[in-house]
């Protein structure tokens, strides 16, 4: 104990010139694990602008629960290759970049927030440095312990719900298709499409459509709004993998596989698509309980509306960018 509180001050001077002080330093490190405590944790800058920057910009730390999407996304489309002389696996560097990524946009965001709607000048940093202490196995045990099941509780309960949400809206309503030689996949392909989760993803891949995604991927995005951890699972009911492990081979190949509706010889998920949605969810703000703390520490609908509006444009326009690059370079 102790080392947190001496990281502020030594991070002063560089958050200092993005208009923030140290004391954002905490909060915006918490964020990488999750953005609640992250936005929870600024409760402590006294000055309102600051707090409110740093409240604003939490949610674009990649969190805990951006990593399966990376980790499937990236063993899915991303080739096995090693770079730099050997020294660094392509796939490795592609997963650091997204975290890089939102660390860029964050301080990119909070300068010009500081120059704006929330002007005013870098308050002087003052922060009592206790001294070390060595920590408590018992104590810190019990804390893990702790958060540990109040994560299972919370958002474990909320993945299953989504899943099972998703599972019932991608089975009903059941019609039995017109040809009867038709395969099981076949047959479960026609199924999702004409159910109210194929109808609801066919109804947005117009607006999927530029950044590389079929309706599919429309979906698993729309269903992540209530929690970033239900993407992976979502496709797993969407590729029909029964009770297959989410996080298995089994969904990373059927990735692979995945062909266009229209072009079955075209391949969904492509390095360009990948890198689209990694982006995606690098930006966007995909998390209602996120969105409800920052309701309830800012007293109002206002910063959270805010928040998920600039976030969720922010994302749409890098991973279009992203998407019409990586395309350009791969063709070239």
């Amino acid at each position: 104990f102790g080392y947190m509180a001496r990281a502020a001050y030594l991070m002063d001077n560089i958050m200092s010139k993005v208009g923030l002080s140290g004391k954002s330093f905490i909060p915006l490190l918490s964020s990488f694990a999750c953005a609640i405590p992250g936005i929870m944790a600024a409760r402590s800058i006294k000055n309102r602008n600051d707090r409110l920057a740093t409240m604003l910009i939490a949610p674009l730390m990649s969190c805990s629960a951006r990593l399966p999407v990376y980790i499937l996304i990236t063993a899915a489309c991303i080739p096995e290759r090693q770079i730099l002389g050997g020294w660094v696996s392509q796939q490795a560097l592609v997963l650091l970049s997204m975290y890089l990524l939102g660390i860029v946009v964050a301080i990119c965001v909070a300068w010009i927030l500081k120059k704006t709607m929330l002007k005013g000048k870098t308050p002087v940093f003052v922060m009592e440095l206790p001294s070390f202490k060595m920590p408590r196995i018992s104590i810190v045990s019990r804390k893990m312990f702790q958060q540990g099941m109040d994560f299972v509780k919370q958002a474990g309960t909320l993945i299953l719900a989504c899943t099972v949400l998703i599972w019932a809206l991608a089975y009903f309503p059941r019609s039995e298709p017109a040809v009867e030689q038709l395969s099981a996949t076949q047959t479960s392909g026609i199924q999702l499409r004409n159910s109210y989760l194929g109808r609801a993803g066919q109804a947005i891949e117009p607006v999927v459509r530029p950044l590389g995604w079929d309706w599919k991927i429309g979906i698993a995005v729309l269903a992540s709004f209530p929690a970033r951890e239900v993407v992976v699972g979502t496709m797993g009911v969407i590729y029909n993998l029964g009770d297959e492990e989410e996080a298995s081979a089994g969904l990373r190949d059927h990735l692979k596989n995945a062909t266009w509706d229209d072009d079955p010889s075209k391949p969904v998920f492509t390095v360009p698509v990948g890198l689209s949605i990694m982006v995606f969810f690098a930006l966007c703000a995909q998390c209602v309980s996120t969105l409800a703390v920052l309701k309830k520490e800012t007293q109002s609908w206002r910063w959270p509306l805010f928040t998920f509006v600039y976030m969720t444009v922010l994302a749409y326009v890098a991973a279009w960018v992203t998407f019409v690059v990586a395309s350009s370079s791969l063709t070239v």
